[in-house]
């Protein structure tokens, strides 16, 4: 199947999912396309089962498709320039510090417990994977998913201040996890020689690094907005913005994801505010808002037919349960600690640690980390894990999260 095959293929297929979602479902788009998809991949598995295989043939339609490269390296950009677009930069300035001490101290202690958590879970079900990779695994998966959180928080009504909080953290969070991840890969497929000082150094060039270039291409495109007034051509600069600096960001060797995050913050105050025409501001955000909508759709569809793909086995499904409750306990201290250190300088809502806890969401972006590693048996189990992590946090803690703020907050 050539590439502008599957494309159609996959827009279509989003399509009748997200009509039949609307029409029928009434779920929130991007849970009711990812559990259509979930539902069409089960079914192609269990009529292979009764002799109809047709699960053969999709996954041989699908067989060069690579949904980490697609995610990481083509929609990601565009979903994190579009969650940005909409933030409040004197909004997350009120709350740098609680949106840094979640990004930072949340992800590294949540990433500790998970990893330890996990290997010692996976000891009690006899089945033997390093502590470095139970590390990597932590990594991949305690940062919440920008995405995930984002489209779930257009659909519920949360305090002004617990929302920026969540997307502040969603967006950021995001880079730094995938820091982590990179430096615990290295550990944990090429053993030791990973000194202290090399990860101080990694650290600072890939986040400071992304957030330095994103400040700089995301003013160079201030600068040429506002000297001109015609909004197609204001639309494609942020489009080559987005692009082609998150592509230069990667060649750099700098985080490209908190690069157009920063960049993004930029166009979507400053840029909006003093260089773009009411009219062009309401074509950009026409415009990102579908481009939005879209991507976000097509990727929770991918993640539904992502299961054809994957091997299970009795133990590591058993696995991938009891990662949750692991991951859930590691996200509360990943919260709670970092409240507790800033809540003498800022106040926090009612249920502000369970509601951040319960919704701190994975999505894609997981999935894709763990399908990037090295091909092994390593490999294999942690995507399963991961990917039974996900699902249940998009179907189950996706579809209760606006119950539960409702309990804290039911003026809202």
């Amino acid at each position: 199947m050539s590439g502008f095959q599957l494309f159609a293929a996959l827009i279509t297929l989003t399509a009748i999912f997200s009509y039949l979602n609307y029409r029928f479902l009434k779920l929130p788009t991007t849970i009711g396309v990812m559990l259509m998809a979930l539902a069409l991949s089960l079914g192609l598995i269990g009529l292979q089962h009764l002799g109809v295989d047709f699960e053969k043939l999709v996954i041989q339609l699908l067989k060069d498709f690579q949904f980490d490269q697609t995610l990481m390296r083509g929609m990601l950009s565009f979903l994190l320039f579009a969650g940005a677009l909409h933030i409040n930069l004197s909004d997350l300035a009120q709350e740098k510090f609680a949106v840094f001490s979640l990004a930072t101290i949340g992800v590294v202690l949540s990433t500790f417990i998970m990893g330890t958590g996990l290997y010692f879970v996976l000891r009690f079900l006899e089945i033997g994977l390093s502590y470095p990779f139970c590390l990597l695994f932590g990594a991949l998966i305690s940062p919440t998913d920008p995405i995930a959180v984002l489209a779930i928080l257009k659909t519920v009504k949360v305090p002004k201040s617990l929302e920026i909080k969540i997307a502040g953290e969603s967006l950021f969070n995001d880079g730094i996890g995938v820091i982590a991840f990179i430096m615990l890969s290295a550990i944990a497929f090429k053993g030791g020689g990973v000194s202290a000082a090399n990860v101080v150094l990694f650290f600072l060039k890939e986040a400071a690094g992304g957030a330095v270039f994103g400040l700089i291409v995301g003013w160079i495109t201030f600068l040429m907005l506002k000297s001109v007034n015609n909004y197609q051509v204001e639309i494609l600069l942020t489009l080559a913005l987005v692009t082609g600096g998150y592509a230069l960001a990667s060649a750099l060797g700098i985080s490209g994801p908190i690069a157009i995050v920063v960049a993004g913050l930029i166009i979507g105050n400053q840029g909006r505010q003093f260089a773009m025409s009411k009219k062009s501001r309401a074509n950009l955000d026409t415009f990102w808002e579908l481009i939005d909508e879209i991507l976000n759709a097509v990727l929770f569809v991918l993640i539904g037919i992502e299961v054809l793909f994957l091997k299970f086995t009795g133990p590591w499904f058993k696995a991938g349960l009891a990662a949750i409750p692991v991951l859930l306990l590691a996200r509360y201290a990943g919260v709670l600690v970092p409240v507790r250190v800033i809540r003498t300088a800022r106040s926090f809502t009612r249920g502000a640690i369970t509601i951040m806890t319960w919704g701190g969401l994975r999505g894609g972006i997981p999935v894709a980390l763990a399908l990037s590693l090295p091909a092994g048996e390593e490999k294999n189990l942690l995507v399963a894990i991961t990917y039974i992590v996900v699902i249940f946090s998009i179907l189950v803690q996706g579809l209760t999260i606006k119950p539960l703020i409702r309990r804290f907050h039911p003026e809202l």
